[in-house]
C-alpha cells in the first residue's frame, strides 16, 4: 500500500494564525446554523452518561435506518442525534417514538450548510463536549478491530488508556455481485448481505497542506468511474470517532478537522495509528433512482457539473464486481489485508482493550 508524503509539515506562524481564524469562522457558522434546526423530538436527557453518542445528517434513508440503528445499538452507541434534511419518505416516522433518538428537522440547503457539516458542528458543540462522539452518514457502518469484539465502549476505554483522543477509518465501498439495482433489498435486511464484495486496493494516501489532513483514494469507484481522472475520485479517509471538544470543528465532512494536528489521528491503510473501517452501503438497489434525483438537486458536490457523467454511468446499472473484488468475511479479514488495525503501540492498545 503506497504511502506518499505522509510526514507532518509544521505550518508557518502565518498559516497557523490563518487556520485559527478559519476554525473561528467555522464555529461561528455552526452557531448561526441553529437557526436552520428545529428540535422535533428531544430525548437528549436519556443519553446515558459515559456512552458514545452518534451524530448523523440524513435525507430519505428509510431503507437503511432499521439496520443502521440495530448495528450501532449492538455496538453500544447510547444516543442518536439526527438531523433530518427534509425527508419525504418514511424516515421521520421510523425515528419518531424511539427513546434513544433525538431529531432536528431542517429545510435548509445541504450544500449551503457545507454538506451538513455546519449542522453537525452545532450539535457536537452543544451536546458532545467532553464525550466520545461518532459522526457518520446513514450509509456507513463502522467496523472495529477484532480485539474489541464490536463493542465501541471497550474501544474508547482502550483509546483513552493509550492516550488517544480519536480514531480514523477507511471508507470501504461495498458492492453487489450483480448489476446495480438488480438484486432485491428489504429495509429489514442487513445491507452487507446484499453488498457482499469490496476492493482491497491498493489505496494511496498523502497529506495536504496546510491542514495536514490525509487524502486517501483508490478502490472500486476510482477504477470503474474515475479511471481517466483519478484525482477526482472519492476521498476515502475519515475521522469519525473523537472525544469531542466544543472548540473543534470538522472542515469537510469528517475528512478533515481543526485544529490541524488532530488530522494526524489517522494515517491511512497499513498506517501506524489505530483505525477502523466504515463499510459504505451506497450501492444498494435504490442508488439507480436516487442518482437521478441527486443529479437534479445538485446538492452533493461543490461543482456538480463535473459529476454528470458519474451519475449517468450509475443510471445505466453497471456491473461493478470483477475478479479483483473480495467477498467480505469480517473484521479479521480487513485486519489481515491491512485496511484497519491497532497500529503502532498495538500491544498497549490491545491490552487496554482486554482489560476493558
Amino acid at each position: 500500500m503506497p504511502h506518499n508524503n505522509l510526514a507532518y509539515k509544521r505550518p508557518s506562524l502565518w498559516r497557523r494564525f490563518r487556520m485559527r481564524r478559519r476554525r473561528q469562522r467555522l464555529l461561528w457558522r455552526a452557531y448561526l446554523a441553529r437557526k436552520d434546526l428545529r428540535l422535533v423530538q428531544d430525548n437528549t436527557a436519556h443519553a446515558r452518561p459515559g456512552s458514545v453518542l452518534a451524530f448523523v445528517v440524513l435525507r430519505n434513508e428509510e431503507t437503511r435506518l432499521p439496520h443502521f440503528l440495530r448495528h450501532y445499538r449492538a455496538m453500544g452507541v447510547g444516543h442518536f442525534f439526527v438531523v433530518d434534511n427534509a425527508s419525504d419518505d418514511g424516515s421521520r416516522a421510523l425515528l419518531e417514538g424511539q427513546s434513544d433518538v433525538s431529531i432536528w428537522e431542517t429545510n435548509g440547503s445541504y450544500r449551503s450548510s457545507r454538506f451538513g457539516v455546519d449542522w453537525v458542528n452545532r450539535l457536537l458543540a452543544t451536546y458532545g463536549h467532553d464525550r466520545w462522539c461518532l459522526t457518520v452518514d446513514a450509509d456507513e457502518l463502522l467496523v472495529l478491530p477484532s480485539r474489541f469484539k464490536g463493542d465501541i465502549s471497550v474501544l474508547v476505554r482502550a483509546l483513552e488508556a493509550a492516550k488517544h483522543i480519536g480514531m480514523g477509518a477507511l471508507m470501504l465501498d461495498m458492492i453487489p455481485k450483480e448489476e446495480l439495482g438488480s438484486k432485491p433489498y428489504h429495509p429489514e435486511d442487513n445491507p452487507i448481505e446484499t453488498l457482499g464484495y469490496f476492493d482491497s486496493g491498493p489505496y494511496r494516501s498523502e497529506r495536504q497542506a496546510p491542514l495536514n489532513n490525509l487524502w486517501t483514494q483508490g478502490g472500486i469507484r476510482e477504477r470503474k468511474f474515475f479511471a481517466d481522472r483519478p484525482r477526482r475520485s472519492p476521498t476515502l479517509n475519515k475521522i469519525p470517532l473523537m472525544k469531542w471538544n466544543r472548540r473543534w470543528a470538522y472542515v469537510i465532512s469528517t475528512h478533515s478537522i481543526l485544529p490541524h494536528k488532530l488530522n494526524l489521528i489517522y494515517d491511512g491503510p497499513q498506517g501506524e495509528t489505530p483505525s477502523g473501517v466504515l463499510l459504505h452501503t451506497k450501492f444498494l438497489p435504490e442508488i439507480v433512482s436516487k442518482s437521478e434525483i441527486e443529479r437534479q438537486r445538485r446538492e452533493h458536490f461543490t461543482r456538480p457539473e463535473l459529476f454528470e457523467d458519474y451519475y449517468a454511468q450509475i443510471q445505466k446499472q453497471p456491473l461493478l464486481w470483477d475478479a479483483h473484488c473480495l467477498s467480505y468475511e469480517g473484521p479479521e479479514q480487513l485486519e489481515a489485508l491491512g485496511l484497519m488495525g491497532l497500529g503502532k503501540g498495538a500491544k498497549a492498545l490491545g491490552d487496554a482493550g482486554e482489560a476493558g
